[in-house]
């Protein structure tokens, strides 16, 4: 993986992670669910880092053929 691919995977990591680290204090401390908003948010924020990481294979199969 390229060094500007594997930054930007980490920076989408990091993101999810504090987004999910928010919600996550939201349930415990006060008992709140967390706006559907922001779990849409994070679950697209989920889906393009699927999309990142999923690019390289799809392109590693096709130039097999």
């Amino acid at each position: 993986m390229s060094a500007t691919k594997r930054e930007e995977v980490c920076s989408h990591l990091r993101y999810i992670r504090l987004e999910l680290r928010e919600m996550h204090q939201m349930l415990i401390k006060e008992d709140l669910m967390p706006d559907l908003n922001e779990a849409k948010e994070v679950h697209a924020q989920l889906d393009a880092l699927l999309n990142l990481l999923s690019e390289k294979r799809v392109k590693k199969i096709k130039s097999q053929f």
